[in-house]
């Protein structure tokens, strides 16, 4: 019995019983504080003395132990988090925090096929084949339970500007270009012309209506939105972000308003709903970026119904159904050309004018009618870097009334000088970028031209003779310094790396005793020595597989380092701008220090290519009989593979519950070397310190 009460009375057990313990009286304090029993309990010593012993014991076990999370019962397996060995765990906790509580289903991603997929934020669009970096992902896919993929391999990257200037011409159309006139010419050495429209814009641009709160401009645009929606006019509403367009959306269902909303759930449908946006009464809600490609005319698209209604009935007459719908379409464009044409309502300024302008061009093309106006705040994102404080505090002491806005010539200009400032900073940005981006793309350039001449060669071995040589050349610089007496060579280092690195075991101290020998002569021996072993290799392998054999092992450590390479720029990029803080220009240190890494990756190249050839050789009579034995002792275990459940089952019903006890006569052989922090191999899931360890 004593025995019994030994095994209960663990650290673990002890700390729960002294933090579930104290429920009961929390419990009776909260729903009968008056009671006799309560009264009884609160002045009773005895309770909290237990408890308070219980404490003290679970305070100094964990003071004796010198384990502070395994005493709380921490089973993470690590001591001490800022431990170099934690990193990983970090990194997971960060990712599955961030994918848990920042990503949301349905707005950041979707699930679909049994895949995440992600959203773009600005188009609601989803993003076939494209996946979240640094583990988050994974995260995701955990998240919701779906088959979790491997992370993305980057093995090139290229900016937008650096890819189009590969091109050596260019040229294209767009109606926003004018906006953008000084980047196109600064970095692509385009000129912008605009040319006018083959049709008199007949569109009314209305005043930007500027309020105080959040509240009130949304209040503002659903009354908007009802008004157009009672004389049936067409209303697209644009948003700068899928989470705004949430918000509208639910605004005008409380309003009995019926619309169609741009989402990642109705991402299929996107090109259907902007077709139907013209259509009479209709009101859409889409981000500025949203529906792009489908031009939205007035009283529906012609073309999609005729094809919707064949799809419908493929037996009937073409011609026919084409005339119905097009006498039907005539009579619905009449309508809406009498309501107004297209009414564009944004709810809120974008920080490019590009955008704006983007979105006001869906109304009044073709010489058609419409109308656009853009509801802002004072709280929306681009007012409030320009000081909107200041100006709301001014409009309150004015006496500035509720829902009333500020609508002005004045503001429009004003705003679209903020903009063409806060284009001016990004223009910078991108500038500094590409600057950044120039470095990496002559490191680019110079690594996948070596890599196209290896694919194009048939024969590499001068590429490999030069590297074997520059390696011996390394390896003599670094153990026999130049201009040293023979005294002050490490000939014994000499001689362990030519042996770790190349395989080869060398009489270099011999040799450097002999009369007349300096370290010319000894490079060349080497070097004459490892072109042996290389000959010998080659008539052993035969030429063409040796050829193979080289190019493989050339191309798989390229891409490699390569990927190494890229990531460390990346971590060197992110935090090269502290240099600043230093007095130091963050571009010309990231020039240097990349430059020093591309280098440490030319030589780590040469090395690791070196090392791995000396290493080959053909497999004996002996291997290949060994290889194709264990590949036939392999299928025999696949054929017998149906009995593994029946294993799987057995053994997880020899698991012992928690703080059960294995006597050590049934212990498996060699349990006594467990590590300490490892699981106890009598199989109670304890750490072996916790359990058999204290034996």
């Amino acid at each position: 019995m004593i025995n019994n009460f030994e095994e209960y009375l663990t650290l673990e057990n002890i700390f729960l019983f002294s933090n579930w313990g104290v429920i009961p009286f929390w419990l009776l304090l909260l729903f009968s504080p008056n009671s006799t029993l309560t009264r009884f309990l609160v002045h009773s010593v005895i309770i909290p003395l237990i408890l308070g012993i219980a404490y003290i014991f679970v305070v100094y076990q964990i003071y004796l132990n010198d384990n502070f999370l395994d005493g709380f019962g921490l089973y993470l397996g690590i001591e001490n988090l800022y431990e170099n060995t934690s990193t990983n765990f970090i990194h997971y906790l960060t990712a599955s925090l961030r994918a848990k509580e920042i990503y949301k289903k349905d707005v950041d991603y979707i699930v679909s096929d049994g895949q995440v997929k992600i959203v773009d934020e600005f188009t609601g669009r989803v993003l076939e084949g494209r996946r979240y970096s640094d583990g988050l992902h994974q995260a995701i896919e955990a998240k919701e339970n779906v088959s979790i993929q491997s992370e993305n391999v980057t093995f090139a990257s290229v900016t937008f500007q650096n890819y189009f200037r590969l091109y050596e011409k260019l040229a294209g159309m767009t109606g926003t270009a004018l906006t953008e006139a000084e980047e196109f010419s600064e970095i692509y050495n385009l000129g912008v012309i605009e040319i006018p429209t083959n049709k008199q814009v007949i569109r009314v641009d209305e005043d930007d209506q500027v309020f105080r709160t959040s509240k009130e401009k949304y209040s503002a645009v659903v009354g908007q939105i009802k008004k157009a929606h009672k004389k049936n006019q067409p209303v697209l509403v644009g948003t700068t972000s899928i989470e705004k367009s949430e918000l509208l959306s639910d605004l005008l269902k409380k309003s009995g308003i019926k619309h169609n909303v741009l989402n990642a759930r109705q991402h299929e449908q996107e090109a259907y709903i902007v077709a139907n946006a013209g259509k009479f009464s209709a009101v859409t809600i889409a981000t500025n970026m949203a529906g792009r490609g489908t031009d939205i005319q007035l009283g529906g698209n012609l073309e999609m119904e005729v094809l919707e209604a064949l799809e419908k009935k493929p037996k009937s007459k073409p011609d026919q159904i084409r005339k119905t719908i097009e006498e039907k379409h005539s009579k619905e464009k009449d309508q809406v050309l009498e309501a107004g044409g297209l009414f564009v309502l944004a709810s809120e300024r974008h920080e490019s004018r590009r955008i704006d302008n983007q979105l006001r061009g869906r109304s009044g093309r073709q010489g058609d009618p419409g109308k656009t106006c853009f509801f802002l705040s004072l709280e929306d994102d681009l007012m409030r870097i320009f000081g909107s404080e200041r100006l709301d505090k001014v409009l309150s002491t004015l006496g500035m009334e509720e829902g009333e806005a500020i609508i002005h010539p004045w503001v429009n200009k004003s705003l679209e000088r903020a903009q063409s400032k806060v284009e001016a900073r990004n223009f910078d940005i991108r500038k500094q970028l590409l600057k950044f981006d120039d470095v990496m793309n002559d490191q680019r350039i110079a690594i996948f031209e070596q890599r196209l001449d290896i694919m194009r060669a048939d024969d590499q071995t001068e590429i490999i003779d030069d590297m074997r040589n520059d390696v011996i050349d390394d390896l003599i610089n670094i153990h026999i310094p130049p201009k040293s007496y023979p005294d002050q060579w490490d000939l014994d280092g000499l001689k362990g790396a030519l042996r770790d690195g190349m395989n080869l075991d060398l009489p270099v101290k011999d040799w450097a005793d002999e009369e007349g020998v300096d370290d010319e002569l000894l490079t060349q021996r080497i070097e004459d020595a490892a072109n042996s072993m290389m000959a010998e290799k080659t008539k052993a392998f035969g030429k063409e597989a040796m050829q193979q054999v080289e190019k493989q092992l050339l191309l798989q450590t390229i891409d490699t380092k390569w990927r190494e390479h890229l990531i460390t720029l990346e971590h060197l990029r992110s935090v090269v701008g502290f240099r600043g803080y230093a007095q130091r220009d963050p571009l010309n240190e990231y020039k240097n220090e990349a430059f020093q890494l591309f280098e440490r990756l030319l030589n780590g190249l040469r090395y690791d290519v070196t090392k791995q050839l000396s290493m080959v050789r053909p497999l004996t009579d002996e291997e290949r009989k060994a290889m194709v034995a264990k590949f036939l002792d392999e299928q025999k275990k696949l054929q017998v593979a149906p009995n593994i459940e029946n294993t799987k089952t057995t053994k997880s019903n020899s698991k012992l519950p928690l703080g059960a006890k294995t006597p050590p006569e049934q212990m498996p052989t060699g349990w006594q070397s467990t590590g300490r922090n490892e699981i106890c191999p009598c199989g109670s899931g304890k750490k072996f310190k916790h359990c058999h360890g204290r034996l």
